[in-house]
């Protein structure tokens, strides 16, 4: 079969893989009928998080139909149509219990202190091979899988497999309560969804930042107020607009990848896949005391944008001086997706309205320069296995 891999920092390939086969009893394999490229992956591909095994699929989002079934899934049959958790979780162990999904015990295979297991990542998170091929294998599938009604498209399912779910989570670990006013930082798809996330769960107002005119003006769409930060010094323009005082809550949708005010180009190549990309003026550090320094005084700054396990600055001293709560982790993905899934099957959220881009899975590698370059319209990419030559 044909899949997306990992050979090194700036070198992905379409290759011929082995097909794939159950090797444990609550295993399925899924024939994917949609994936896509996240932000996450374009980390992986530009060395800005490093521990990648070569060889390795890429993509953790994903939808699908069940091809075949491990003796104990006993909640799901050949020909579901299913969404993917992006992260593994067994289901059983007390964290999995307590909603903590993200940080179970048992799925990532360097045992119970290692980090969140998912699809497509780097060593320390399995590894596992992803879901940019025509099929995956999906371990603890009784619990990763979740059936999806009719009602609910491909299109939108996919984008519940990771990013929504990030979105509501972030939204989740801010606090946001009736009538509080929210700041996002970051208007790539999860910025995006993040906003809608807020407004449904109770927002007054929402503020986003961010410097491309595309993602500021789908941010505008979807009724937030934004701020170009590279017209404008985005602390003083959020206290302004807030009368003073600073948003009640600030999400970080960003992460290491961060630009710079003015930063449009495409990123220089690192030298190595250790050294990473550091856009100028060390972008990720700019955009957390962006957000320390606009939060109001005992507000709440949640992060959703990742950051590699080796970084290690936060302007700390600001945050306690301003009495802030501090939120941040990787999404339980599948404490959330069955609630989401109602949404959207209800027409409350129509989340595929954010995919700029279905492109067939043999110009994945084409897709991922494009996105990579942050390219005006390529906002969230599909890519669609059918057909794959």
């Amino acid at each position: 079969m044909r899949a997306t891999v990992w050979h090194g920092v700036g070198d992905i390939r379409l290759d011929d893989v082995p097909v794939p086969r159950l090797q444990d009893p609550s295993d399925a394999i899924v024939r994917l009928t949609a994936s896509a490229i996240c932000g996450t992956d374009l980390h992986f591909v530009r060395g800005s998080m490093s521990g990648m095994r070569p060889g390795t699929i890429l993509g953790h989002e994903g939808v699908g139909i069940v091809e075949q079934t491990g003796e104990d899934v006993r909640n799901l049959d050949p020909g579901d149509r299913v969404v993917i958790a992006s992260t593994i979780a067994c289901g059983s162990c007390a964290y999995c219990r307590a909603g903590y999904f993200a940080q179970c015990l048992v799925a990532n295979p360097h045992g119970p202190e290692a980090g969140t297991a998912f699809f497509g990542g780097p060593e320390a998170t399995g590894p596992f091979d992803g879901l940019q091929a025509e099929l995956a294998r999906i371990p603890f599938a009784n619990v990763g899988l979740v059936k999806l009604p009719d009602e609910v498209e491909d299109d939108d399912a996919l984008l519940i497999s990771d990013i929504f779910p990030t979105a509501w989570f972030g939204a989740r670990l801010a606090e946001v309560t009736p009538g509080d006013v929210v700041a996002v930082f970051g208007c790539g798809p999860v910025g995006l969804l993040t906003i809608v996330s807020a407004q449904l769960q109770g927002a007054g107002r929402v503020l986003a930042v961010d410097q491309h005119a595309d993602r500021l003006a789908q941010a505008r769409a979807l009724g937030a107020e934004t701020v170009d930060f590279s017209n404008e010094h985005p602390v003083e323009t959020l206290r302004r607009l807030t009368g003073g005082t600073g948003p009640d809550r600030v999400i970080d949708a960003v992460g290491i990848d961060a630009e710079s005010p003015g930063a449009r180009t495409a990123r220089p190549e690192p030298a190595d896949e250790d050294a990473g990309f550091q856009p100028p003026g060390n972008a990720p550090d700019q955009a957390l005391r962006w957000e320390v320094d606009a939060v109001a005084k005992a507000g709440t700054v949640a992060i959703i944008g990742v950051y590699p396990p080796d970084a290690e600055t936060f302007p700390i001293g600001a945050a306690m001086n301003k009495n802030l709560t501090l939120q941040m982790g990787n999404c339980n993905h599948r404490r959330y997706i069955p609630e989401l899934v109602e949404l959207v099957r209800a027409g409350v959220v129509r989340p595929s309205r954010l995919v700029t881009q279905v492109e067939e899975l043999q110009d994945a590698v084409s897709a991922y320069s494009s996105f990579d370059a942050r390219s005006p319209g390529w906002q969230k990419v599909a890519l669609d296995p059918a057909g794959v030559r």
